[in-house]
């Protein structure tokens, strides 16, 4: 079967708040626009059950929200592409980005908008990989319910960490979160509800070394160190949920581009990478906090950014400029005063 080559002036990579946004600014702005999600839209919104920190929504929940923000990109001309999956954008000489899929197809576009977000971190323990799916998740809303009556353990001291624990009351009988240090990183109103939660036990100071099984090769126990004194200890438990950070997806940029020490991508104030027409937006980005709306106005930025990106490469070339005089005005241009978008 042959590859085929689609032409677009805009390419989102993801298709969670910051890819959605990202494409509903674009095609407001009349430009042709693609999203590409390897999965169905909506990120990590599908992992979440409630939101209850989106301006305009008391309380709301993931899918739903999910779903909003892909039919309202929809509406306004942008087209998501779904079961894509991305293995390369690299840009050519001429200045021209060429996004690569799994199959072979090239989507060719003057802008790409990258907002893959990242992908769970691994404790890296015995047994973690192993019991995968048998006990070991990353994903409280998608598998909470099967330990109902159970205790489970939550690794992580972050929001993360303490809201899903909260969370898993709903149906565990118990739950145990272990936090390597002997104080949250979580924000105070998250923590107030761990500790004023009596279905959950916090032990600090203590990491997970092992996850333990039966015969049958089901999760039954994890084994813990302290890490002040070195004591290990076992905690009979049934499911272990890790929520200890994720890495950003930021495989899929070919060629060298400015990032921080974690490997998030440094960006401008237009969210415009160290590659001149590569704007990231989102969990990628090297930023302060991870939420919904930051996402969104990461992509708000990048978006209206891209329009101007693109109509200074436009004017350059129509005055005869080389591909990297034409990269050159049009950074120019994507950083002059926006004007309004309602």
């Amino acid at each position: 079967m042959g590859t085929t080559t689609h032409e677009y002036e805009v390419v989102i990579i993801g298709a969670g708040p910051a890819g959605l946004t990202a494409g509903l600014y674009a095609a407001r702005a009349l430009l042709r626009t693609v999203v590409l999600e390897r999965g169905i839209p909506g990120g990590e919104l599908l992992n979440t059950e409630y939101l209850e920190n989106v301006i305009g929504f008391e309380k709301i929940l993931g899918h739903e929200l999910a779903m909003r923000f892909a039919n309202h990109a929809r509406s306004v001309g942008a087209e998501i592409h779904e079961g894509v999956t991305v293995e390369r954008v690299t840009k050519r000489p001429d200045g021209q980005f060429e996004t690569v899929t799994d199959t072979g197809d090239v989507y060719r576009s003057p802008v790409v908008i990258v907002t893959a977000g990242g992908t769970p971190v691994k404790l890296g323990i015995p047994g973690e990989l192993e019991y995968a799916g048998k006990g070991v998740s990353y994903c409280a809303v998608c598998d909470g319910a099967f330990y109902r009556g159970h205790h489970v353990v939550v690794v992580g001291g972050g929001d993360a960490a303490c809201e899903e624990a909260d969370y898993l009351t709903r149906f565990a009988s118990k739950v145990t979160l272990v936090h390597r240090r002997d104080a949250f990183r979580a924000s105070a109103i998250v923590q107030k509800r761990v500790f004023e939660n009596p279905k959950i036990e916090v032990v600090w100071n203590t990491v997970a070394d092992e996850v333990l099984a039966d015969a049958s090769g089901l999760m039954n126990g994890l084994r813990v160190r302290d890490v002040l004194t070195g004591a290990t200890r076992v905690i009979d438990a049934t499911g272990l949920f890790v929520f200890v950070g994720f890495r950003p997806n930021t495989g899929v940029i070919d060629g060298h581009y400015q990032h921080d020490a974690s490997g998030y991508v440094l960006t401008d104030e237009t969210m415009m990478s160290s590659i001149p027409g590569l704007f990231v937006a989102g969990d990628m980005r090297s930023q302060l906090t991870r939420q919904v709306t930051t996402a969104a106005g990461d992509a708000t930025t990048a978006a209206v950014a891209s329009e101007k990106y693109i109509k200074g490469l436009q004017e350059a070339r129509a005055h005869g400029a080389s591909a990297s005089e034409a990269a050159e005005e049009a950074m120019a241009s994507a950083h002059t005063e926006p004007g309004g978008y309602a």
